[in-house]
């Protein structure tokens, strides 16, 4: 067999030099890993930019929250206590019904973009701006959906978001939307809380926003009116 494989470099090589063209066999060698290529090609998966984005979003919130909880859990336990409680122990007493449990209700968790959940399928599912803005919720936070079997909508915010405070002055377009203006950058808002606050364009707002990466929503902390 290694005789057989040092005749055909042999052979490609003269052909080469020679300025022949390789054998049958010698462009179906060749080819082979053109073919290899081809084929590694056609297995790349592309994804939307914005799913990219909400999935990155939703790593760095779990990665955010597993650090919490260590450092909470730390110290507290001895490692034989740890040894001695069972998982069913140390289950949550009021964990919901996941889907399918008995068709009764079921739980999706996804991410705030600012004005929807997107859950993990890359469906939306509207988020009640009453309570977005209540709650004053950060594109990045991570929600959980509980739908009852009456068909009812049950937001929990389960993992916030680091979040950075910025003041700025609210503007107001053409199209009735609503923005705050900071630093030559401009976040939308929900209209439900600059109304809450009886904001008007010009006056001062107090605005949260994730404190790592860009966002294009920001929650309404406070308005300070100009004309009283």
């Amino acid at each position: 067999m290694a005789n057989q494989n040092k005749n055909l470099q042999d052979d490609l090589g003269l052909a080469v030099d020679s300025g022949q063209a390789p054998a049958d066999g010698a462009k179906e060698y060749l080819g082979a890993g053109d073919n290899e290529k081809a084929s590694k090609k056609d297995e790349t998966i592309v994804l939307a930019k914005s799913k990219v984005v909400l999935a990155k979003k939703l790593l760095n919130n779990v990665k955010e929250n597993s650090e919490r909880l260590l450092e909470l859990l730390a110290g507290s336990l001895k490692v034989e206590d740890e040894a001695a409680i069972s998982i069913g122990q140390s289950s949550d007493e009021g964990f919901e019904a996941g889907e399918g449990s008995l068709g009764e209700q079921r739980t999706i968790e996804g991410v705030f973009d600012g004005e929807n959940m997107i859950g993990p399928d890359g469906k939306q599912y509207s988020v009640p701006a009453n309570y977005a803005s209540k709650s004053k919720l950060v594109e990045g936070d991570i929600l959980k959906l509980t739908i009852t079997s009456s068909g009812t909508f049950v937001y929990k915010q389960i993992g916030p978001i680091e979040r950075a405070r910025v003041v700025g002055v609210l503007e107001r377009t053409a199209t009735g939307e609503y923005l705050a203006l900071a630093d030559g950058k401009r976040w939308r808002l929900l209209t439900a809380s600059v109304t809450y606050y009886k904001g008007e364009a010009g006056d001062e707002i107090v605005i949260l926003v994730p404190k790592n990466g860009e966002s294009k929503w920001a929650a309404v902390e406070n308005i300070v009116r100009q004309n009283g």
